[in-house]
């Protein structure tokens, strides 16, 4: 019976989203006891790998944010390869809806952010923070919601998270680059085409694939753009069929869901999420930095998707998710706003202050607990989903002057 109730967790829809959940809680406890210090120190503490004193030397807290989040990224990188090539964003129709949302969801808390900080030239290089979902709290929060909402609106949320990623990635590559080294950055072409022969091979291993990313993400760590971006580049020669029809790049995905959803994101939330409340005071909650990450988290978000999924449907360019309502896209709006893994990720590349840290994850908890909460209350609040009458595979339903589709 424990086995079993074990494996129904781990199965369960909202298990990341708990396990992410107690990691941050474990991080403020531990930030605010005497474990701190250790905690500190650890986090602090130089590892490195050399060869004839060339290699990587870099703190533990920079080897979890560089090394551990590439995986994650790798595994981002598979999600988008897969959705663009098979999945809900193979039709460009069923994209527009929640793409437009993405984009509207991104500029408006980052206009937000700007507002507060744009006289600070401190904190104002932090405006991406509140621009990022995170997919595997809000998807967590919408399953304890379970069967009250339509499943098309699933699939909105999860297209539009996507997509948010998919943002977040270019700009953490145009505006988070450091010194560019090009000769690091020539020396990466080598692995990258030797993965896209592997890729046009058709391999049906991955492994090749995998230490050549290795090699990818040392160059480009080394070259001065993100290391993470390797992640995401060596995702996209993972082909999704070789030779005999199968398919490496959902092989890969499966094996790394677990790994990455249960021990990465929850390592990198507990080295990430430790806020320390000593001398902090209500004040301290209305400094521009993180009074602009969680407004722009939490009211940011809600006007970005709602205003852009309004105007685009009261324009007849697109529809309403089947089964919807405007308070249920409400509510995938406050959802959007749980900002944490990514935006407590870009915040660590924005500043090097411990003390600009502490104030990044006041924001982002703040702005992101709030969205939790609003977005979960609007969504048990709704009316019932309407009986399926059709296929909810799809984000749009066909507009009227579209071709009949086949069921």
């Amino acid at each position: 019976m424990l086995l079993r109730a074990i494996d129904d967790f781990f199965d369960s829809d909202t298990s990341g989203g708990i396990v992410l959940m107690l990691a941050a809680v474990a991080a403020m406890l531990v930030a605010n006891s005497s474990l701190y210090p250790a905690y500190d120190g650890i986090l602090s503490s130089y590892f490195a790998i050399t060869l004839n004193e060339e290699g990587v030397a870099k703190p533990l807290i920079l080897w979890i944010n560089d090394g551990l989040m590439a995986v994650f990224f790798l595994l981002v990188g598979l999600e988008l390869k897969r959705e663009l090539l098979e999945g809900k964003m193979k039709n460009p129709r069923d994209v527009i809806l929640p793409g437009a949302a993405a984009v509207g969801g991104m500029i408006v808390p980052a206009l937000i952010y700007l507002i507060f900080n744009l006289s600070n030239p401190v904190t104002v290089g932090g405006w991406a923070i509140p621009a990022a979902t995170d997919i595997a709290f809000a998807l967590g929060v919408l399953a304890l919601v379970g069967d009250r909402v339509p499943s098309s609106l699933k699939i909105f949320l999860l297209t539009l998270a996507i997509l948010d990623d998919m943002g977040a990635i270019i700009i953490i590559a145009l505006f988070y680059t450091a010194d560019l080294h090009l000769d690091y950055l020539f020396l990466a072409t080598i692995p990258l085409f030797a993965m896209y022969l592997l890729n046009r091979a058709g391999v049906h291993r991955v492994a090749p694939i995998i230490l050549l990313g290795m090699v990818l993400w040392v160059l480009v760590l080394k070259s001065g753009v993100h290391a993470t971006l390797a992640g995401v580049v060596t995702a996209f020669f993972v082909p999704l069929k070789d030779r005999w029809g199968k398919s490496p790049l959902h092989s890969l995905e499966h094996a790394l869901s677990p790994y990455v959803f249960f021990l990465i994101v929850p390592v990198f939330a507990f080295a990430n999420a430790g806020v320390v409340f000593s001398g902090m005071t209500l004040q301290s909650f209305l400094d521009p930095l993180p009074l602009g990450i969680g407004v722009g988290l939490f009211l940011g978000k809600q006007i970005g998707v709602f205003g852009i999924t309004f105007a685009l449907v009261k324009l007849g360019i697109a529809r309403l998710p089947y089964g919807a309502t405007w308070l249920h896209i409400y509510g995938i709006s406050a959802l959007a706003g749980i900002g944490f893994t990514m935006s407590l990720f870009i915040g660590g590349l924005s500043f090097e202050s411990p003390l600009l840290m502490n104030e990044v994850r006041v924001g982002v908890l703040a702005g992101s607990i709030l969205s939790a909460i609003v977005g979960y209350v609007v969504l048990r609040l709704a009316p019932l989903p309407l009986p399926k009458h059709r296929s909810d595979d799809t984000v749009l339903p066909p507009l009227p002057d579209s071709r009949p589709t086949v069921e």
